[in-house]
């Protein structure tokens, strides 16, 4: 699949799940392309689906449990996690500016607020200012090291920029707290990100992992759905696949796949409705194009 598509829904869910995790709300999957700081989007073949994944980051019930997480917070704490928030909602609008200066407001508050000084990472993501993200994330891992939404966006960052294998790590440690709700989420990026490092062994077992946790999470059954079809386990393939393309998630890659397996297998009923769904749903896509040829093989 191609980077670019597969980048999208990635990345716009891990927008959403960033900063809705950050306020404690839901966030669903959307077709739209995301990118987030998630956000998946590789530049490469090997991350497969990357649609969430990639980041979190949950103000709450995921953090590290210690002594500080227990006390209530100050009023020096509660004013800064105030501005978090906000800065949460705007960096939301795209107000990169604004969150911005919300963050450095919420810092003079309370310095030692590590969830803000890893959201100001994610926000100097955005902005493409790597070496400012990597000190802000420094700041947040020291201030909480076993922050499992942190660790895991630290992974994400280190994963976006080049060091895919030093990236699982984190997500691995993220996992440790029995107290951390988003456990899938790790293990999916650490599929993504071990895949793009050459690892395909270990980005399998990430995956499935992940799946066994999360079987709603489109992001792992595409990864495995994509693997089980180039080793030639078309039926394993059809399983995944068919999850995602019964879902919301659906989307040009998924579907194309999709009809690939459906070719192969011989069943032209189920190939001739994917096909529908795909010129139907994304006329101008590539993979719409090719299923027209019946490129089955480029």
């Amino acid at each position: 699949m191609r980077a670019g598509l597969r980048g999208i829904l990635y990345q716009g869910a891990l927008r959403c799940a960033l900063f809705a995790l950050a306020l404690s709300s839901g966030c669903t999957m959307t077709k739209a392309p995301p990118d987030p700081p998630v956000i998946v989007s590789a530049n490469s073949s090997q991350g497969g689906f990357n649609p969430d994944p990639g980041t979190s980051f949950n103000s709450t019930s995921s953090q590290s449990v210690n002594i500080k997480d227990r006390s209530p917070d100050s009023d020096q704490r509660r004013r800064a996690r105030l501005r978090m928030e906000l800065a949460i909602g705007y960096y939301q609008d795209g107000k990169f500016a604004v969150a911005l200066d919300e963050l450095k407001q919420s810092l003079t508050y309370d310095p030692t607020f590590a969830e803000a000084h890893g959201v100001l990472a994610l926000v100097y993501m955005e902005l493409g200012e790597r070496q400012l993200a990597e000190a802000s994330f420094q700041k947040a891992l020291v201030l909480a090291p076993d922050n499992s939404d942190i660790l895991n966006n630290y992974g994400w960052f280190l994963c976006q920029n080049g060091h895919p294998g030093d990236s699982v790590q984190y997500f691995l440690k993220a996992i440790q707290n029995p107290l951390y709700n988003q456990p899938a989420k790790p293990l999916q990026n650490a599929g993504v990100c071990a895949s793009r490092a050459g690892d395909k062994v270990a980005a399998e077992g990430y995956f499935q992992r992940s799946f066994q946790l999360d079987p709603s999470g489109p992001v792992s059954a595409l990864n495995l759905a994509e693997i089980y079809y180039a080793r030639g386990e078309t039926q394993r393939a059809r399983f995944y696949t068919s999850l995602v393309n019964k879902s919301p998630a659906a989307n040009p890659e998924s579907l194309w796949l999709g009809i690939r397996i459906e070719h192969q297998l011989g069943n032209g009923p189920e190939e001739l409705s994917l096909s529908t769904q795909l010129q139907r749903s994304y006329p101008g896509s590539r993979e719409a194009e090719l299923q027209a040829r019946h490129a089955y093989n480029e």
